[in-house]
């Protein structure tokens, strides 16, 4: 299940639909094209995205053969909701700077995630990493990349590609959202059992992604007590995802202190939809960094909190 949080908890990764089975071994890393291009790309510049296109998996060794399930093809309405919003004039985007956080789950250590935003043509591209590690990992793998392409501008998502490994499945997914359609085109190959699907949704006029809304919540104006509303697409039906900023407070984390906003993210549809409660700490001076992130799930709490960023933080 993928949930509006950061780079781990966007993904879906950590995050099994339920408790994993005790002594569950993990799977052989199905590796693709992709997955390989987003680990190296991290310090990559200049990228552009080919008309607004995702990257492609390559052929792959893919595991033991099972039946191969018919290609999926399907055309689906989605409810209209509200509008994306464009960054206010001098909007300082924190670009070039890789967040390292680590994951903790019932005081346990549970891996590592990334997030960077960095420049590529007149596009902004967002990298994203997790890995689940130690005993968490015996427990559930988790080897998840994604790489998502927006319009700074406007703020529109153009597309997303992700490399699923949690637990045993073993997806690739790429969607394109295109404005002149206003369709969302999701294709998807699923590497343990060879099948491939893909779907096509309405959306409205313009929409964020799992990963680009992490930046987009962060341009919003964060005053407690604000409320926000917006449209996420991730390749099914567009849910509306509400934002309530909290308050305002000081956190002590590994990469040191914050003065932050507590945002509340939830939703009433989409994958969003009964997975508990998600906040996301903002650095509340200079540029809007996600610094801490929460879900507190049936199964548990995650907290990822910032290890380190690799370049200072600087102001709007």
């Amino acid at each position: 299940p993928h949930l509006l949080l950061a780079p781990a908890l966007l993904s879906g990764s950590f995050l099994p639909a339920q408790a994993p089975a005790a002594g569950q071994k993990s799977a052989t890393q199905s590796a693709t094209q992709f997955a390989t291009q987003s680990a190296t790309q991290f310090t990559a510049q200049g990228k552009t995205s080919p008309n607004a296109a995702p990257p492609q998996p390559a052929s792959q060794n893919e595991p033991a053969a099972q039946p191969r399930p018919a290609t999926q093809n399907a055309t689906i309405s989605a409810q209209p909701v509200l509008a994306i919003t464009p960054p206010p004039a001098g909007h300082n985007f924190p670009a070039n700077q890789t967040l390292v956080y680590t994951a903790e789950w019932r005081l346990f250590d549970a891996g590592r995630a990334t997030l960077r935003l960095e420049p590529a043509g007149r596009e902004l591209r967002v990298l994203a990493s997790a890995d689940a590690s130690g005993y968490v990992s015996l427990l559930y793998h988790v080897h998840d990349t994604m790489e998502s392409f927006f319009d700074p501008r406007t703020f529109c998502s153009l597309n997303i590609a992700k490399h699923t490994e949690e637990g045993r499945r073993r997806l690739d997914t790429s969607i394109v959202f295109d404005r002149a359609k206003h369709k969302s085109q999701l294709s998807e190959r699923n590497w343990k059992d060879g099948g491939s699907k893909t779907e096509e949704h309405d959306i409205p006029d313009c929409v964020t992604d799992v990963i680009s809304a992490v930046y987009y919540i962060a341009s919003l104006p964060l005053a407690p007590s604000a409320t926000y509303s917006f449209p996420l697409n991730d390749g099914g039906k567009t849910a509306q995802v509400d934002v309530a900023v909290e308050a305002r407070e000081e956190i002590a984390l590994p990469a040191g202190n914050f003065k932050a906003v507590r945002v509340r993210v939830s939703s009433k549809t989409g994958k969003l939809k009964d997975r508990g409660q998600i906040w996301i700490w903002y650095t509340d001076a200079g540029t809007c960094l996600p610094v801490q992130m929460k879900a507190r799930l049936f199964w548990g709490t995650l907290l990822l909190r910032l290890e380190k960023n690799e370049a200072s933080i600087t102001g709007h």
